[in-house]
C-alpha cells in the first residue's frame, strides 16, 4: 500500500522557520522525483521544489529560491522541505509528491494527504 505522510507544518510568525517532511513507503522510493506542491487559499496547486532520484539535481519555484531548501534521505525513504524566512504569501496547504515516471505521456505518481502552513503574525 502506498504511503505518503506529511508532518511539520503548522503556525509560524513572518521570518520564521518550520522543516516539513514526507514519510513514504509502498513503491520504489529511490528511482523516484519527490516533489514538494502548494495549494493556496483559491488557489491552484503549484510546484514549489524537487529533487531527483539520483545525483540530487534540484527544483525550486523563484519565489522560494534561498529560502528553501529540499533533501531526500533513500535509506530512509523521506524527502524534507527546509523553509526558512517565511512569508504571509508562503501560506498554503503543502502535498508531498512522488513520481514514478511517465509511460507513453501518463504520469504515474501519488499524493500525499497536505499539511498546513500559515504564516502570520
Amino acid at each position: 500500500q502506498v504511503q505518503l505522510v506529511e508532518s511539520g507544518g503548522g503556525l509560524v510568525q513572518p521570518g520564521g522557520s518550520l522543516r516539513l517532511s514526507c514519510a513514504a513507503s509502498g513503491f520504489p522510493f529511490s528511482t523516484s522525483v519527490m516533489s514538494w506542491y502548494r495549494q493556496g487559499p483559491g488557489g491552484e496547486r503549484v510546484l514549489v521544489a524537487s529533487i531527483t532520484a539520483i545525483g540530487g539535481s534540484t527544483y525550486y519555484l523563484d519565489s522560494v529560491k534561498g529560502r528553501f531548501t529540499i533533501s531526500r534521505d533513500n535509506a530512509k525513504k523521506t524527502v524534507d522541505l527546509q523553509m526558512n524566512n517565511l512569508k504571509p504569501e508562503d501560506t498554503a496547504v503543502y502535498y508531498c509528491n512522488a513520481t514514478l515516471g511517465y509511460i507513453r505521456g501518463v504520469r504515474y505518481d501519488y499524493w500525499g494527504q497536505g499539511t498546513q502552513v500559515t504564516v502570520s503574525s
